[in-house]
């Protein structure tokens, strides 16, 4: 069997778009395309509708004390975890959408000021991946943040986003336990939690 490379590299000639419309916009915004693309063994694919989910550029943060070892956690409501068997209130770690100006870092510092009442003291990044891409445009950089975890607790948010978000502190080794059993299940905590069990001993000093 004749092996294929994988593509790393973005061809632009390898995807023609036919058309592209907006299908949709309202709080957000979905957009259809019918496109082909170039097939690995040669030639090109029949040509294919695809709506697709305008979601932008997001930038996740684990709050971490490394001093105590702790971690900050936020808990709110998600309409798309309506039909979670246990709860639509997710453990979650800050997250925001980039508007057009601003960098993942300067969304990391902004969102853990305005999500968890934080500052961060020290940004480490951690990776980028697509969060959805067989319908979603959304990608997500991760980073961890160094904070104080004494200053955390409350409730945060912006009335003008109806944000209503408690803030949580947890022994590192307790979040961790978490995302074993189930209870932090969505991805960048997930991620980011697991990245710090891994990396935390080379990258914090104790």
């Amino acid at each position: 069997m004749q092996k294929i490379n994988y593509r790393d590299k973005r061809k632009e000639l390898d995807v023609e778009i036919i058309s592209h419309d907006i299908a949709f916009k309202g709080y957000f915004q979905i957009e259809k395309y019918q496109l082909r693309y170039k097939l690995f063994e040669g030639g090109w694919s029949d040509v294919i509708t695809r709506e697709v989910f305008e979601r932008g550029q997001a930038a996740a943060v684990l709050p971490y004390d490394p001093i105590q070892d702790k971690v900050v956690l936020i808990e709110q409501f998600r309409v798309g975890a309506l039909t979670d068997e246990k709860s639509p209130w997710l453990l979650e770690i800050v997250a925001g959408i980039l508007n057009s100006k601003e960098t993942h870092e300067q969304v990391a510092y902004r969102e853990t000021q305005e999500e968890a009442g934080l500052d961060i003291i020290e940004l480490t990044p951690i990776t980028k991946y697509w969060v959805s891409p067989g319908g979603s445009t959304e990608g997500c950089a991760l980073f961890c943040g160094k904070i104080d975890a004494n200053k955390a607790g409350g409730i945060h948010g912006l009335d003008e986003e109806s944000e209503d978000i408690c803030v949580h502190v947890f022994d590192v080794q307790e979040a961790f336990d978490m995302v074993r059993r189930g209870i932090i299940n969505n991805a960048p905590a997930i991620i980011t939690l697991q990245w710090l069990e891994l990396n935390k001993q080379s990258i914090f000093k104790f």
